[in-house]
C-alpha cells in the first residue's frame, strides 16, 4: 500500500494534494466568477476597464510577483495577514490555505473570462422576456442565463482546475515547498529535479501531471458538447 501506480508515498501525497487544491480552487472561484462575469457582461459603469485590468493582472504578471504580493498582504506580518492572525489566530502564509489562495489568484482570470464570454453570448432579449413574465433578476439568472451559458461556465471551471494543477511560482513564494502540507505536484517535480538520482520520480510525476491535465481537458470538451446538444 506504500506505492500506487508506481508512485511512492511522498509522490502520491503530492498528487492528492494537488487535486485537492485544484478542487478547492475551482469551487471557491466559481460563484465569484459567476457574479463578476455577469456584471462585466451586462453592466456598464465607471471604472469597469480598471476592474477588468486588475482581474486579469495575474495573467501577465510573473507568478513569483503574485506570490510576493500575497506574502506582503496576507503574510503573518502583512497588511491584512497580521490582523487576521492576531484577531482570529489564523495563519495563512506557508499553509495549505496559502496554496489554495495562490492557485485562486493565478487561475481566477481564466474562469472569469470564460464566464463573461459565455454570458455575453446569451441573448439579453431572453432575460428581458423572463423578467416581463414575472421572474425576478435572480430567478432569471439561474433559470435562463446560467443554463444557456453553461458550456462556457464548465469550460472556464475546467480551465481553472487545470491551471491550478500547474501553479508553481506564486505557490512556492507564498506557501513554500513543505512536503505533505504545501508541496503540490509541480513543486514535487521541481524538488526531485534537484536531487541526484531523482530522474525516475521526476518522470513519473511529469507523466501523472500530463495525464491529469489531459483527462481534465477531454472531460471539458465532452461536457461542453453534451450541453450544446442538450440545448439544441
Amino acid at each position: 500500500m506504500n506505492e500506487l501506480f508506481g508512485l511512492n508515498g511522498a509522490e502520491l501525497e503530492a498528487v492528492v494534494l494537488s487535486i485537492k487544491v485544484a478542487v478547492y480552487c475551482s469551487l471557491i472561484s466559481l460563484p465569484i466568477a459567476l457574479m463578476l462575469g455577469y456584471i462585466m457582461a451586462r453592466r456598464k459603469f465607471w471604472g469597469k476597464s480598471i476592474i477588468e485590468s486588475v482581474i486579469h493582472l495575474p495573467l501577465v504578471m510573473p507568478p513569483v510577483t503574485t506570490g510576493y504580493l500575497l506574502l506582503l498582504i496576507l503574510g503573518s506580518n502583512g497588511i491584512i495577514g497580521e490582523w487576521i492572525y492576531k484577531s482570529f489566530n489564523i495563519k495563512l502564509a506557508f499553509t495549505l490555505r496559502a496554496t489554495v489562495i495562490a492557485s485562486i489568484f493565478v487561475s481566477f482570470p481564466l474562469i472569469v473570462r470564460s464566464v463573461r464570454t459565455a454570458i455575453e453570448m446569451v441573448d439579453p432579449g431572453l432575460e428581458e422576456a423572463s423578467r416581463i413574465l414575472g421572474a425576478g433578476k435572480i430567478k432569471t439568472f439561474f433559470r435562463i442565463t446560467v443554463p444557456l451559458a453553461l458550456p462556457g461556465i464548465i469550460s472556464g471551471t475546467i480551465l481553472c482546475f487545470a491551471r491550478s494543477l500547474g501553479e508553481f511560482g506564486a505557490t512556492i513564494t507564498f506557501a513554500g515547498n513543505i512536503q505533505g502540507e504545501t508541496q503540490t505536484l509541480p513543486l514535487a517535480i521541481y524538488s526531485y529535479m534537484q536531487v541526484p538520482g531523482g530522474e525516475g520520480a521526476t518522470f513519473r510525476l511529469v507523466l501523472v501531471s500530463v495525464c491529469i491535465a489531459l483527462v481534465a481537458m477531454i472531460m471539458s470538451e465532452w461536457m461542453i458538447k453534451r450541453m450544446k446538444k442538450a440545448n439544441g
